[in-house]
């Protein structure tokens, strides 16, 4: 299975946020808790409906979210 097979993006279930398909777990919450230091089997445990596929999912989906970003960088202020 493709991962972008497994995240879904549906304006009628939270507010169009990146969730794991089939659940109402947003992408952001599993980066979130893997960032706070929870372990992938963490999240098993509290999230039934989730696998490991689907972590890695989110994982991917997120890096290339982050990936495709266009950072541009403006000078403020007076320099001495």
């Amino acid at each position: 299975m493709n991962i972008y097979d497994m995240i879904e993006i549906n304006p009628e279930v939270m507010l169009g946020k990146p969730i794991i398909k089939g659940t109402r777990i947003p992408v952001d919450l599993i980066i979130r808790k893997l960032g706070e230091g929870a372990s992938f089997n963490d999240l098993l445990d509290a999230y039934p409906k989730l696998s490991i596929d689907a972590i890695r999912a989110a994982l991917i989906y997120a890096a290339d979210a982050i990936r495709n970003e266009t950072t541009i960088f403006l000078k403020t202020g007076t320099s001495n």
